[in-house]
């Protein structure tokens, strides 16, 4: 009898036991079908948003509802921002603008699918957004992957690159294997502008067809050379391919007008350059009419002691700006 009852409580034991069992598997199996029930309505809300609008507008809630929430099966790209006037962000609407391209030339391009979404986070709509992710700064562009949290190559490096569409589009391949085709509007401003002087310098002459001797000005055209010459060698090309910020805003809350880095530049600062060079040439110019001049010697000297004020002090000026980009540069004369 006592080994009746003994053989019943291990049955007993055994029953209970894949009565466990199966409830554990049940519930996991409900787990994974709430997973994937919750997953598709992240999917389905996420495309239904973004063939609303290219780029999808996040406050806090939806940002961690769609973008942090796991588990995921698509790439996220996010756009840090704060286009509210009274923040002061002079490249946030510039930046968002090109995004906006990108995220655009996404939408209606063929490689279109809900494995890659393009978003965006103000500071005004998602203050604790911005906490949360410890960002001090704007722009800042994050792709939040499939799989994992962001690492470092996730943020885009403005301060290098730039933020261009093209740019940004590049970047998005690297990270997501996404190739973006940027599709600009038509922009017909430079062929006006090209038709309007075209017509200007052909009604000049026109006016003046009598008397061509302008034309042969040497002074204006070595004017015009100088022009083209100091707009080449501070940077307006890079500009034009590069397409950075006008200034920068600092962590500090000032702004940068002259970039720290070798690797970049801010428009601005290539108008310093600009200038800087001109200056240069005048002082320069100024040596050499100073030793050529018939004039009296009080003012051929003058003439020499103000051009070379002018040349030491940008030339000086120059070399200290391009000595705080190139870290180890060592040389200086009148400023560090």
């Amino acid at each position: 009898l006592i080994h009746f009852y003994k053989r019943e409580s291990r049955r007993m034991q055994f029953f209970h036991l894949f009565l466990l069992c199966c409830h554990l598997l049940v519930t996991l199996t409900d787990a994974k079908k709430d997973a994937k029930s919750s997953l598709a309505s992240r999917v389905e809300q996420l495309t239904d948003l973004s063939n609303r609008r290219p780029v999808i507008r996040l406050n806090g809630n939806r940002f961690r509802d769609l973008v942090k929430a796991s588990p995921r099966n698509y790439s996220i790209i996010v756009m840090f921002t704060a286009l509210e006037s009274g923040r002061q962000c002079a490249i946030c609407k510039q930046a968002s603008d090109e995004y906006q391209l990108v995220a655009n030339s996404y939408r209606f391009s063929p490689v279109f699918s809900n494995k890659l979404f393009f978003a965006m986070v103000d500071f005004d709509e998602g203050p604790d957004v911005f906490q949360s992710m410890k960002l001090n700064t704007a722009p800042v562009f994050i792709h939040f992957p499939e799989k994992g949290k962001p690492k470092k190559q996730d943020t885009m490096d403005l301060q290098r690159v730039g933020f261009s569409a093209d740019v940004i589009a590049k970047w998005v391949q690297e990270r997501t294997d996404t190739q973006i085709r940027v599709f600009r509007p038509p922009n017909y401003t430079g062929t006006v502008a090209l038709l309007m002087l075209t017509s200007l310098i052909g009604g000049l002459l026109y006016l003046r067809r009598n008397n061509l001797e302008f034309l042969y000005n040497r002074t204006a055209w070595a004017l015009m050379a100088l022009f083209f010459v100091f707009a080449m060698t501070s940077g307006q090309m890079w500009n034009h391919i590069r397409g950075p910020p006008f200034v920068q805003k600092t962590q500090s809350g000032g702004v940068a007008y002259i970039h720290g880095s070798s690797q970049g530049q801010f428009v601005l600062e290539t108008y310093f350059v600009m200038l800087i060079n001109g200056l240069i040439v005048c002082g320069m110019i100024m040596l050499m009419e100073a030793g050529d001049s018939k004039a009296d010697s009080g003012k051929r000297k003058a003439l020499g002691i103000v051009g070379l004020g002018l040349f030491a002090v940008f030339f000086s000026l120059l070399l200290s700006i391009f000595r705080s980009k190139a870290g180890g540069y060592p040389y200086s004369f009148l400023f560090r």
